[in-house]
């Protein structure tokens, strides 16, 4: 039997532990959750922040009730190269609640890298409920947290009309997209 020299052993141990470390647990939940911090990808550059970003918000309102509606937010990267993985956390916030805008079904999250002066979007699609509290959310704002930086939170106001809700009053039907790159 060979045997291998104890630091040989420890170094196998810990890059087994590394490894597998990097594995996700799988729950589904990608955007503003605790594991945002490790979800910056260090051989990109570090997690995105807000306060190294420019803010512009551009809708596409839903007319009237029943309507699909867009809400467009560009960030542009005014500072070092930074890296976004997973996706942005969205909430809808109402008199006294706020409820959790969804990624799209399907999505599937891309990290992305911003170099400086690099723009990327992503957008929160809603049906546009009635004008009735107990059948929509009548949301004031939208608030969001990007991966690695749930701290940090963007307010922008909510001017695009009440978001429908099923008829069992469940989650608001509104989702958030990914991260798109735009621009060359």
């Amino acid at each position: 039997m060979r045997t291998f020299p104890l630091a040989l052993t420890a170094a196998v141990a810990l890059a087994s532990t590394v490894l597998l470390t990097g594995c996700g647990g799988g729950s589904g939940d990608s955007g503003g959750s605790d594991d945002d911090t490790k979800n910056a990808d260090p051989a990109n550059g570090s997690a995105c922040a807000l306060a190294g970003l420019g803010v512009e918000v551009g809708a596409g309102a839903a007319p009237a009730a029943g309507d699909t509606g867009t809400v467009t937010v560009t960030l542009t990267n005014k500072g070092a190269q930074c890296t976004l993985k997973g996706f942005p956390a969205v909430d809808l916030l109402a008199e006294g609640s706020t409820t959790k805008v969804l990624p799209e079904e399907g999505a599937q999250a891309q990290p992305l890298t911003l170099g400086s002066g690099a723009t990327t979007s992503f957008t929160i699609t809603y049906v546009r409920g009635a004008a009735d509290p107990a059948k929509s959310l009548v949301a004031r704002a939208a608030s969001f947290t990007l991966p690695g930086a749930p701290e940090e939170a963007h307010e922008l106001k909510w001017s695009y009309g009440p978001v429908a809700r099923p008829e069992d009053g469940g989650q608001a039907e509104a989702t958030v997209s990914g991260f798109e790159s735009a621009g060359d």
